[in-house]
């Protein structure tokens, strides 16, 4: 997969978000994350508040939340129309930027927050999207991420592309990236393993893979 391809997928899938950003945000507004929020919270070892950063934040509503509990949130997003919704709704900073493209300032934040948004970027361009928010952390900060688990495929789901790795694939590209793991957990909680689809998994930045 070239650099064109890459860029015509994720075109595509931002384009189904901005032809549907007021249904999406509709429909998400009253998911219940809190425990992803907490699991980023409680790995960060540096002092309160964090500076954080929203990867995929959507329409804000979870930028509205970081931003209540007294942290500096800052959001990134590709569809333009959600970079104008979550500026409105959450009243953070948020940045128009293509995941694939990403230019971030170096060693800036304690924690990122990716909630169901790298399961996008293409297989081939996750190793320089994951070496990108490890160079954005600062040393020892923390990425949370939830995906959608699968069996390690990826393609087209509709309109929109997705990557869908089990637990052990998904270790290797942060490791590779110079993560090393907190925990990691399924969800939705109290249920068998088969009707948990989403993986959520807390990483630390190494000095590695800089």
């Amino acid at each position: 997969m070239d650099d064109k391809q890459i860029e015509k997928i994720t075109q595509a899938t931002l384009q189904h978000y901005e032809r549907n950003a007021e249904q999406f945000f509709a429909g998400t507004i009253d998911h219940d994350v809190s425990k992803n929020i907490a699991a980023l919270l409680e790995a960060i070892t540096a002092p309160a508040p964090y500076r954080l950063l929203d990867l995929g934040c959507g329409p804000g509503r979870d930028l509205k939340a970081f931003k209540a509990m007294g942290h500096e949130a800052i959001g990134i997003d590709g569809s333009a129309r959600f970079v104008a919704m979550a500026r409105a709704y959450s009243g953070c900073e948020v940045w128009q930027q293509d995941f694939v493209e990403l230019d971030l300032p170096a060693q800036y934040f304690d924690g990122i927050y990716a909630n169901a948004s790298l399961f996008h970027v293409p297989s081939a361009a996750l190793p320089q999207v994951l070496r990108a928010l490890h160079a954005a952390l600062k040393p020892g900060g923390v990425l949370f991420s939830s995906n959608p688990r699968g069996d390690n495929r990826e393609g087209w789901n509709g309109p929109r592309y997705g990557s869908y790795y089990d637990y052990e694939t998904w270790e290797r590209y942060l490791v590779a990236a110079g993560f090393e793991t907190v925990r990691h957990y399924y969800r939705p909680a109290g249920l068998p393993r088969e009707q948990q689809p989403w993986l959520a998994s807390v990483w630390r930045r190494t000095e590695a893979g800089n």
